[in-house]
């Protein structure tokens, strides 16, 4: 899951976490065997053809951007590994050609590693908004403190935006949900020939592992769900779990920083009121805005300064917390803005002053996944309620019309999902792995996904950041490597500490 709503945005859109009804899909017209051709350091790049409108397969297509590292243990190899990083909007040949070494040891030795960029992202049609200029410019613009004006803004802007993404991708919008996407990873399978998928996804990469078991539950081999999402949770109910997730590990780093690194650490000297510290600075980049030698003098805002913190916020103690310690004392102590903004950039998307298409591809699979419920009244009392007692610090000034628009009001398509419990009756055992103290997807998302399937086993990792894949945990480590190489699935209740 990429997309934080900050400082009581939650009409913004968040993730995707709704499906629709089951069932398995006709097979489709796909433009498979995949050519691959050398892409630099041992990886193969390639193209598969598939149908923009599953219903009508013979109708417009486009093209999926793949990547692949061969299994370097031939004699060994197993098949083939896809894997998703999550966003939505994420591109997942950037997780292949980024990441290798996350790989590395079993699984890079019997698996063929093989990413490819969903419909609407990176190099597959990828869905582009807005021009850099105009991202810049709504990336540092904060919201009106007054009420009303703020929900005035909020409402032209997403009116704007909306007709927007309408002017460059209208004829795309309708087919970016997840359920095509699922539908295309399986014609990826077909295309590279295995009789089973084998998959790894991470964050919202769940909900895309879920509906695929869903819709192709006898096609399923081993599935890995990490950092999970529960596809029957209400929207607001989920984006609100979020913000709590994102308070209750602000306030552990807060209290670790002054309490174990206080000779580094900007936030005063009293553990019970260092994460009002940090909220309170960071409020204050409204009033003023820090310099960060941008060379086209973006300074750091509110809404950029929370965004790279909470960027920070998704990382384990050892290196998300340092790097976190690091970029705020250069920011209130020094006056330079540059740490938070970098990582605002990295969390928005922004490279070398250009924007990838995570952002606007985020809001239109989204919007293609989750219907536009408007609160009830009650709805949003309980959930402001909720908000101010357990995440205040991000929500000092929110109020009721924060919380009363949906998101996608504006969206020039309506989808017909609903949010439901995924069992994937007939699909092989599957594994969820949720980390306790993950802020971006609650551990209770994992075990409420795994609850739900007919045939799924529940992986705990104690500790901080947003899933387990990558943290370096021994134990899950080879938990993860057991089920992929050799099916052997942990045994229940498997705990791995920090």
């Amino acid at each position: 899951m990429r997309r934080l709503a900050v400082a009581a945005a939650l009409g913004a859109v968040l993730l995707a976490g709704c499906s629709g009804s089951p069932g398995t899909p006709a097979p489709a017209r796909t433009g498979g065997p995949i050519h691959w051709t050398s892409c630099g350091s041992g990886l193969q790049c390639g193209k598969l053809r598939v149908p923009l409108d599953y219903a009508h397969p013979d109708g417009d297509s486009l093209q999926l951007a793949l990547i692949r590292e061969p299994a370097r243990d031939p004699a060994a190899r197993v098949g083939s590994l896809v894997v998703n990083p999550g966003g939505p909007g994420e591109s997942g040949v950037a997780m292949v050609k980024d990441s290798t070494a996350r790989f590395d040891g079993p699984l890079h030795d019997h698996f063929d590693i093989v990413g490819f960029d969903p419909r609407g992202t990176g190099d597959s049609s990828p869905i582009h908004c807005l021009t850099d200029r105009q991202r810049d410019a709504q990336d540092q613009q904060d919201d009106p403190a007054d009420p009303a004006a703020r929900a005035a803004k909020r409402a032209q802007q997403a009116k704007d935006y909306a007709a927007a993404c309408e002017r460059a991708a209208g004829k795309l919008l309708p087919f970016v949900g997840t359920r095509n996407t699922a539908r295309d990873m399986d014609a990826l399978r077909q295309a590279l020939g295995d009789a089973k998928l084998n998959y790894l996804g991470v964050s919202y990469g769940t909900y895309l592992g879920a509906l695929y078991a869903e819709q192709f539950p006898h096609n399923t081999g081993r599935l890995v769900l990490d950092g999970a999402v529960d596809p029957a949770a209400d929207r607001l109910d989920a984006d609100v779990q979020q913000q709590i997730g994102f308070e209750k590990s602000l306030e552990r780093f807060a209290t670790d920083c002054v309490t174990n690194h206080r000779d580094e650490c900007p936030l005063g000297d009293d553990p019970a009121a260092a994460g009002e510290q940090a909220a309170a600075f960071l409020d204050g980049l409204r009033d003023k805005p820090l310099p960060t030698g941008d060379p086209g003098n973006r300074r750091l805002t509110s809404n950029l300064g929370w965004t790279g913190t909470l960027l920070f916020l998704y990382g384990d103690q050892d290196t998300g917390w340092r790097q976190l310690r690091e970029a705020l004392f250069t920011a209130m102590k020094l006056g330079d803005g540059s740490a938070l903004l970098s990582a605002a950039d990295a969390y928005n998307g922004r490279q070398n002053g250009h924007y990838t298409a995570s952002d606007d591809a985020q809001t239109a699979i989204s919007c293609a996944d989750t219907p536009s419920v408007t609160p009830s009244p009650d709805q949003v009392r309980r959930v402001l309620a909720e908000l101010k007692q357990q995440a205040p610090l991000l929500n000092r000034d929110t109020t009721a019309a924060d919380l009363s628009t949906p998101a996608c009001a504006d969206w020039p398509y309506r989808t017909t999902e609903q949010p439901h419990t995924v069992r994937a009756d007939g699909s092989a055992p599957i594994l969820v792995i949720g980390t306790t103290d993950d802020p971006a997807t609650p551990y209770q998302q994992a075990v409420n996904l795994a609850k739900g399937f007919a045939n799924a086993t529940l992986l705990t990792r104690q500790g901080e950041g947003h899933a387990a894949f990558g943290s370096g945990n021994p134990c899950v480590d080879r938990a993860l490597d057991g089920y992929l190489v050799s099916g052997t699935v942990p045994a229940r209740g498997t705990s791995c500490p920090q």
